[in-house]
C-alpha cells in the first residue's frame, strides 16, 4: 500500500460542489488501494478576501496578526473536505498545520518549514483515515502560528511527500500542466509532458505560477516526483522530476513572465569592498528579497551606484529601511523606477548552446522593446523591460525559440 499526497488549489475548492467533486476524486484513489495526505488551500479567493479586510483596518497590519488571521482559510477548507468525505463513506479527519506537526522558523507571513513530526499523520493512516492537511502554516516551537508565505501549500504538500516517504506528490490544479508558457497570453502555448526539477525551479522563481519555488526544491532535495494535473479535466498532466528525455535540439523549454517591478538604484555609495555586503546584509535583515543586482563601480572612482530590482509591493518598506540606515550605509540618494516586468527564457539546452542570450537581447530589440536589466545563469536567462511591453516580449520570445511548434514540445 502505498502513501500518495495530493494537494488540492483554491480554485479547486472554490465551492462546495467543487470540493464535493475533489472528494469524488479523492475515493477514486482510496479504491485503488492508496493511503492518502490530502492538503488544500483557503477556498477560491477567501485569502484575498481576508487580505483586504485586514488593509481597510491598517495599511500594515502587525505580521503575527496577519498569520492568524490567514490561517483561518484553509480550516475553513479542511473541514468542509472531512465533511464530503464522510458524506460518501471514506473515513477522514481534518488536521490543521500545527496539529499536523509542522514546525516553522519564528518568522511571520513567510517562515520556512523546520521539521515535521510526522507521528500524528501516521497514526491516523494506521487507522484507515483519510489525513487531510490545512496547507500554508505551521507553528514555532514557542506555539505561535506561522504562514508560509503565498503559495506555501505547495510546500506542504512536497514536505509533508517527503517526511511520510510518499510515492508521489500530485499537485491538482485549475490548469493541466506546466506549458511551455501562460496560455492565458501565448495561445500557441504547449504542454510538456516532463520537465526537470532544475527548469522547473527556474521557471518558479522567475513567475511561473502553477508551482511554488521552495515546493520544488524540496522535492529536488528529496527527490520526491511531482505531477501537475487538472482537478476538473482528466488528461495526463506533467511530470517534474530528475531526469527526462526532451527532444533533441530544444534548448529552451519555457518562458516565464512576472510582473509589477521595480528597480531601485542607490546613488553614491563608497566603492570599496564591503559596500555591497554591507547595503543587502541591511535589506536582508529585514527579510527583504532582491532579485538582480548591477554594481556600477569604476575602478578608480571613489562612488559606486548599485541598482536592483525587487517586487513593486516591497518598494515603500525598502524606502524606508535604506533612508532609516542612510547614515551607515552613506549613500547620496536612492531612484525608482516602477511600472517594469521581467520576462526570461529556461532551458536546460542552454548549458551547451552559445549564443542563447544573444538571440534573445537581438529578438527583443528587433521588436522595439527596452531591456532595463540582465540576469543570467546556466539554464535562463532574464531581462527586465516595461510592463507595457511583457506580454509582447512574452509572445516574442515563444516564437523565436520555437515553442510555438507542437513537435518542440516532448510526447511520451
Amino acid at each position: 500500500m502505498s502513501v500518495i499526497v495530493q494537494k488540492f488549489g483554491g480554485t479547486s475548492v472554490g465551492s462546495v460542489e467543487k470540493i464535493q467533486h475533489v472528494a469524488n476524486k479523492i475515493k477514486q484513489e482510496v479504491n485503488r488501494g492508496n493511503q492518502l495526505v490530502i492538503v488544500v488551500s483557503a477556498m477560491g479567493k477567501s485569502t484575498d478576501v481576508l487580505v483586504e479586510m485586514a488593509k481597510q483596518i491598517s495599511p500594515y497590519p502587525e505580521p503575527r496578526e496577519m498569520d492568524m488571521l490567514l490561517a483561518t482559510g484553509e480550516q475553513v477548507t479542511i473541514s468542509l473536505l472531512a465533511m464530503a468525505l464522510h458524506e460518501i463513506g471514506i473515513k477522514a479527519i481534518s488536521m490543521t498545520g500545527w496539529q499536523a506537526g509542522i514546525i516553522t522558523e519564528d518568522v511571520h507571513t513567510k517562515a520556512r518549514i523546520l521539521e515535521i513530526k510526522k507521528e500524528p499523520i501516521l497514526t491516523q493512516l494506521g487507522q484507515g483515515n483519510v489525513v487531510i492537511v490545512a496547507g500554508f502554516q505551521g507553528m514555532t516551537e514557542q506555539g505561535g502560528i506561522t504562514t508560509l508565505g503565498r503559495g506555501g501549500s505547495d510546500t506542504t504538500a512536497v514536505a509533508l511527500a517527503a517526511a511520510v516517504g510518499a510515492e508521489r506528490c500530485d499537485i491538482f490544479t485549475d490548469v493541466t500542466g506546466v506549458y511551455t508558457a501562460d496560455p492565458r497570453i501565448v495561445p500557441l502555448a504547449r504542454q510538456l509532458t516532463e520537465i526537470s526539477y532544475d527548469e522547473m525551479l527556474e521557471l518558479a522563481n522567475l513567475g511561473a505560477g502553477v508551482l511554488h519555488p521552495r515546493a520544488v526544491e524540496c522535492a529536488k532535495n528529496y527527490q520526491i516526483p511531482l505531477t501537475v494535473r487538472s482537478t476538473f479535466e482528466e488528461i495526463e498532466g506533467t511530470w517534474v522530476k530528475e531526469e527526462i528525455s526532451m527532444e533533441e535540439g530544444l534548448v529552451v523549454h519555457g518562458v516565464a513572465q512576472e510582473k509589477d517591478v521595480t528597480k531601485i538604484t542607490v546613488v553614491g555609495m563608497k566603492n570599496e569592498i564591503g559596500t555591497l555586503s554591507s547595503l543587502f546584509k541591511t535589506l536582508a535583515e529585514f527579510h527583504i528579497n532582491v532579485d538582480i543586482i548591477i554594481n556600477q563601480s569604476i575602478q578608480g572612482h571613489e562612488r559606486t551606484n548599485i541598482s536592483f530590482s525587487l517586487h513593486t509591493e516591497d518598494v515603500t518598506r525598502t524606502l524606508e529601511i535604506l533612508n532609516q540606515h542612510k547614515g551607515h550605509l552613506q549613500f547620496e540618494e536612492i531612484l525608482h523606477e516602477d511600472g517594469l516586468s521581467k520576462v526570461s527564457i529556461v532551458g536546460a539546452g542552454m548549458i551547451s548552446n552559445p549564443g542563447v542570450a544573444a538571440e534573445m537581447f537581438s529578438s527583443l530589440s528587433a521588436s522595439g522593446i527596452e531591456i532595463k536589466m540582465v540576469s543570467t545563469s546556466e539554464i535562463k536567462v532574464s531581462c527586465v523591460v516595461p510592463q507595457k511591453d511583457m506580454v509582447k516580449a512574452v509572445q516574442t520570445l515563444h516564437t523565436t525559440f520555437q515553442l510555438d511548434k507542437a513537435e518542440a514540445v516532448q510526447q511520451v
